[in-house]
């Protein structure tokens, strides 16, 4: 199955008159579309969002308001470097966890052991691959107990739901990627989700210099109106999405990958990944092939991570992908 971006032909002429009224508005930024398309995020995510030009600026948006300069911040090894970089980049010092084998997210006992030894600010979880972290709730448990920021990495977790909560529900803060390849798609942009009425103020004076009393130092993360229109048109295929791929999962691959994740009952993926742990022919790659611990050069081990950079591959599955 070739690679396809999942957008129908037929919202084509809906984004086009989109872009038509924007160029007829004069108002290419901060106007009509970024806020309608918070709103459609807010409103399937059941919290408040707020728009980024980027995952990476949502992301220094929320590690900013939660100041975790000079202070330990717990990363998963298995994750893109965006997510430790995002912690350097706040000024933090990143430690990192080590991964399950069946989930390829925080391994739960390494992270009780990381915690009562480095005594961290904040932790990032990663849902990987289109699932939610297996033990999601008991990992949020344990951050309401000791007091500890949980941020999730959403990037790839886009219609994602275990026992009917969408990813980012957990955490003082969730952080979506529209990245090109991403289950929907806006090319290029973030969106950052909460509970936290004071973390979106925050945010949306962060994206924007901190207009206009200039106490937020922030930057330019801003999205434009253009690439808002297109997450209008996405927001609302996302369902669709989601289920096209576990219809296609479930009558096409599972019979043939048996040696794939598992998930637990209440879990829907919304499969940004298809992931299996025997090698093929076919595989598109692996979602991480080496930890971030080896990638900047740490010196300690973390089995698990470094396992599962070497027995996973990805078995393609895309919205009505071509068949090759």
């Amino acid at each position: 199955m070739k690679f396809n971006i999942g957008f129908e032909k037929e919202d084509i002429k809906t984004l086009h008159g989109y872009w038509d009224e924007i160029m007829t508005s004069q108002k290419w930024s901060e106007a009509k579309f970024t806020k309608l398309f918070e709103d459609k995020w807010s409103c399937y995510n059941k919290l408040e969002a707020t728009a980024f030009s980027s995952w990476a600026g949502a992301a220094l948006a929320a590690l900013e308001f939660f100041n975790v300069r000079d202070k330990v911040v717990l990363c998963p090894s298995n994750t893109f470097m965006a997510t430790p970089l995002s912690i350097i980049k706040s000024g933090g010092r990143v430690e990192f966890i080590d991964c399950n084998k069946d989930d390829l997210c925080i391994s739960l006992a390494d992270l009780e052991k990381k915690i009562n030894h480095y005594k961290p600010k904040a932790i990032w979880v990663v849902h990987i691959g289109g699932h939610i972290a297996f033990d999601i709730e008991a990992i949020a448990g344990i951050c309401k107990k000791q007091g500890i920021i949980l941020l999730e990495d959403c990037a790839h977790a886009h219609g994602a739901l275990y026992n009917g909560k969408k990813a980012g529900s957990w955490g003082d803060a969730g952080i979506y990627s529209f990245y090109a390849t991403k289950t929907i798609s806006t090319g290029e942009g973030g969106m950052l989700v909460t509970g936290d009425k004071n973390l979106t103020e925050f945010a949306k004076k962060y994206r924007n210099y901190g207009k206009f009393e200039y106490q937020v130092e922030g930057l330019n993360y801003r999205m434009s109106e253009f690439t808002a229109a297109i997450g209008c048109v996405q927001a609302d295929r996302l369902d669709e999405i989601v289920a096209w791929k576990n219809a296609y999962a479930r009558k096409y691959l599972d019979i043939k990958f048996p040696n794939r994740i598992m998930f637990p009952e209440g879990m829907i993926s919304g499969y940004y990944k298809y992931i299996v742990f025997d090698k093929i022919d076919s595989s598109t790659g692996k979602v991480y092939d080496q930890p971030c611990h080896k990638i900047m050069g740490r010196d300690y081990s973390l089995p698990n991570s470094e396992w599962v950079a070497n027995n996973h591959w990805c078995v393609p599955l895309y919205y009505k992908g071509e068949e090759i």
